[in-house]
């Protein structure tokens, strides 16, 4: 008797344990719900979420349409914030320029903190110059200053024409073989642009190949599922950080003892170790120890920051330049005639810095390209306590928050979805001036992007000197310029173009 009892007694105790399970899954979901309900407030989302994924699934496999629904939310309510929950934590996105400034001016330990990507900091770790606060991060800023003036970018001119024209000229090469699709060989292009720039002399042919290839193992992760396991992409991207922040540490290293020798500057990393050198001696002369952020290992991690933010940004925006020229014959025509007023492809020369500065038509087009569409549309924020955003809505603590720049480029401005370089050219205009609270694609505050001088120097560069040597054509097909972002947004075909040749001699350095 007592052995036919024990069968049931156990299925009694797995039918128990079933039970319990179920009833504290449903426990979890129901206080999951009133959590993101009691967050989310009055604002336009999802009325039920998926416990703890959320809709992280629709974010990475469809991320476009995920951020035009948001923001559809965020403007037909008439709010201009829309809310969602992603692996665990709720999400505001943020559509009013004006909400985003608040975001912006407000970078700080006890309301947000800059994440630069949603799991950014576990990507790259807490390092990274965007975590930082305060007089650290005022700090940091002021040594990194150097590496913009127009000196310096003076200097890194005649690096990026050199990088530039050999990548043109592989192109043309290539066109035998029909139509190309301009965004890999332009992110190849810009990674080559930015070693040059960044830290030119210090590395050889060998490990430029080898930080290409972890470049690439690193920006498959950007996209990827927040699996840090092996075998995952982004376990591997973040390895791949590691890799190539101790790659860049090493050039710091060199860059310092050449600095310290009295060489002049060659490249952006001589520019900011004249300065590090500079501290760290005067610091030892005084009996005091090295100022913070200033040994190899920290100097690499910022390096890599800096290849990151001008690497995918810089690839968004050459390929939509072209685009953007290809559909507009007069704008490529005006570009093309100022060009042609201060270079020649057949001259034997470089542009200087002072024939760069001339081309304020071109430079315009290099502003609208980045207000109509902007590399980075989002640009994410940790709520790190809760922050009062309106009068009636409160940010909770923990939330991730994106203000939109890509929906603040389409705010304020003149027929804001045209393109229209002369926005920035006319003197009777000047809606850089007039709206110049909704060109975000640069950020704002204290953390705008140091860079930004760097940026459209590269862009204008690219353009005077592609126009002035290629012909262009798009291989235009349905749908060929929708967004697609790779992590920034690029056209769905990767501008395929056909190209031919345009100047008599292609030039050589």
């Amino acid at each position: 008797m007592v052995e036919l009892l024990l069968p049931a007694a156990g299925f009694l105790n797995l039918s128990t344990a079933a039970s319990f399970v179920a009833a504290a899954l449903a426990l979890y979901f129901l206080v999951e719900q009133l959590s993101y309900h009691r967050k989310k407030g009055p604002l336009p989302g999802p009325p039920l979420v998926v416990p703890f994924f959320g809709s992280i699934v629709q974010m990475v496999s469809e991320p476009t349409q995920f951020w035009v629904v948001k923001a559809a939310q965020a403007r037909e309510s008439g709010l201009g914030l829309a809310a969602d929950f992603l692996v665990g934590k709720f999400v505001l996105f943020i559509r009013d320029s004006e909400l985003s400034h608040q975001v912006f001016a407000n970078v700080r330990p006890d309301a947000f903190h800059v994440l630069g990507h949603p799991f950014g900091k576990k990507l790259w770790g807490e390092h990274n110059l965007i975590y930082k606060f305060g007089d650290e991060h005022k700090e940091l800023r002021r040594r990194i200053a150097p590496n913009f003036t127009p000196r310096a970018l003076s200097t890194y001119a005649a690096l990026q024409q050199r990088v530039i024209l050999a990548h043109i000229r592989r192109w043309l090469d290539h066109q035998s073989a029909g139509a190309m699709s301009l965004r890999v060989p332009c992110r190849d292009m810009n990674l080559e642009t930015s070693q040059m720039v960044f830290v030119g002399p210090y590395l050889n042919e060998k490990t430029r190949q080898s930080f290409g290839e972890e470049y690439n193992l690193f920006n498959t992760g950007v996209m990827a599922m927040p699996v840090d396991l092996p075998g995952f992409a982004f376990g591997r991207s973040r390895l791949a950080v590691e890799r190539l922040s101790h790659m860049l540490a090493e050039c710091a290293r060199e860059s310092k003892a050449r600095m310290r020798a009295g060489r002049e500057p060659e490249c952006l990393v001589d520019y900011w170790m004249q300065e590090i050198v500079r501290d760290v001696d005067e610091a030892a002369a005084a009996g005091q120890p090295p100022p913070d952020n200033t040994d190899d290992k920290d100097l690499g991690n910022f390096l890599f920051d800096f290849l990151f933010a001008a690497q995918d940004a810089s690839t968004s925006s050459l390929c939509w330049a072209v685009s953007a020229l290809e559909s507009h014959p007069d704008v490529l025509a005006r570009v093309r005639a100022e060009v042609a007023e201060v270079w020649s492809p057949e001259s034997g020369e470089l542009m200087t810095a002072e024939k760069i500065q001339e081309m304020k038509y071109t430079q315009a087009v290099a502003r609208e390209v980045v207000r109509y569409r902007p590399p980075a549309t989002l640009v994410p924020h940790m709520a790190g306590e809760a922050f009062k955003l309106t009068e009636w809505y409160t940010v909770p603590k923990g939330t991730l928050v994106f203000p939109s720049v890509y929906e603040s480029s389409f705010q304020g401005f003149t027929s804001p979805e045209e393109f229209d370089p002369d926005r920035f050219f006319s003197e009777d205009r000047r809606e850089d001036v007039v709206y110049r609270r909704n060109y975000l694609a640069f950020g704002a505050g204290g953390h705008q992007c140091i860079g930004q001088r760097y940026a459209l120097y590269h862009l204008v560069l690219f353009l005077a000197l592609f126009v002035s040597v290629a012909d262009f054509k798009r291989d235009r097909t349905e749908g060929c310029d929708d967004l697609v972002y790779m992590p920034t947004i690029v056209p769905r075909d990767g501008c395929t173009v056909f190209l031919k040749q345009r100047c008599a001699i292609f030039p050589s350095f």
